[in-house]
């Protein structure tokens, strides 16, 4: 049976930047020009997991997103590798929100999207790693979900997905509607045809504001956060090296011991 699916993707700073470009300035996280967005990587996992139910039992993918400031051919690759629609939910107010917060939008966004079958997440975003956001979807909509997911097969109104845990997997078979948790397995987003950037270039996205979705600015974004960031701060590593030497390997073998002995690392 056709599958009605929601993946929501992020647009982030690209993960691949060096380390040393990423500045942090009163509490805030800054970047240099040259460090483009991308969709986050366990996003496109998610994504890549849609496409293939479409691929085996068809179905209609919309992609949602929530930010500000949305790069329109970044978030739009989405459409470019098959997804039928895009909806942004773009609008200061839901910048810089929490887990929660971030949950509480995309669900209050799905249950106006209104008929789904499957919302796919990615395991963790590629800025914040928290991992909270799709099962706060799953419990504010009130329906099941299922994490780490490394495959999904859609039959008979029933989603089956192989969960990875420490020594494999497990098969787990839930009724739908249902949020999936996508992790790497799952493998990576196909590339987009000619074909796909042409018609993706053609669409237009669909952007809601708070009002849009039923809720005020003071429940979204930062505003509507129940978490607060007390600091934000680039850690300061530091090491000392200390030669051991000896008249013989064998003399500075031992100091060498002693040494790791004192230190509590032996």
């Amino acid at each position: 049976m056709p599958v009605d699916m929601i993946v929501c993707c992020k647009q982030v700073p690209d993960p691949e930047a060096p380390p040393s470009v990423f500045k942090v300035v009163n509490n805030k996280m800054t970047l240099p020009p040259e460090v483009k967005p991308v969709i986050g990587q366990y996003e496109e996992f998610a994504l890549e997991a849609a496409l293939k139910i479409k691929d085996t039992t068809g179905g209609r993918i919309t992609a949602l997103s929530l930010g500000n400031n949305f790069v329109r051919d970044v978030i739009k690759k989405s459409l470019a590798v098959g997804a039928d629609e895009l909806v942004l939910l773009e609008d200061p107010a839901f910048e810089d929100g929490d887990g929660w917060s971030t949950a509480n939008t995309l669900a209050a966004a799905i249950r106006k999207i209104g008929t789904y079958d499957i919302v796919f997440c990615g395991r963790q975003s590629s800025d914040w790693d928290a991992g909270q956001v799709g099962l706060g979807i799953s419990e504010i909509l009130g329906i099941p979900a299922v994490t780490l997911a490394r495959k999904a097969e859609v039959s008979d109104g029933k989603v089956k997905v192989e969960r990875v845990i420490p020594d494999g997997y497990q098969v787990i078979e839930v009724t739908l509607p249902a949020v999936i948790v996508v992790t790497s397995g799952i493998g990576a987003l196909r590339y987009a045809t000619l074909k796909g950037i042409m018609a993706a270039a053609k669409k237009q996205p669909i952007v809601w504001k708070p009002a849009d979705i039923g809720l005020e600015p003071s429940q979204t974004g930062a505003a509507g956060s129940r978490s607060k960031l007390e600091k934000l701060f680039q850690p300061v590593k530091e090491s000392k090296c200390e030669m051991i030497e000896g008249e013989t390997i064998a003399e500075a073998g031992a100091k060498l011991a002693v040494r790791l002995r004192e230190a509590k690392l032996l």
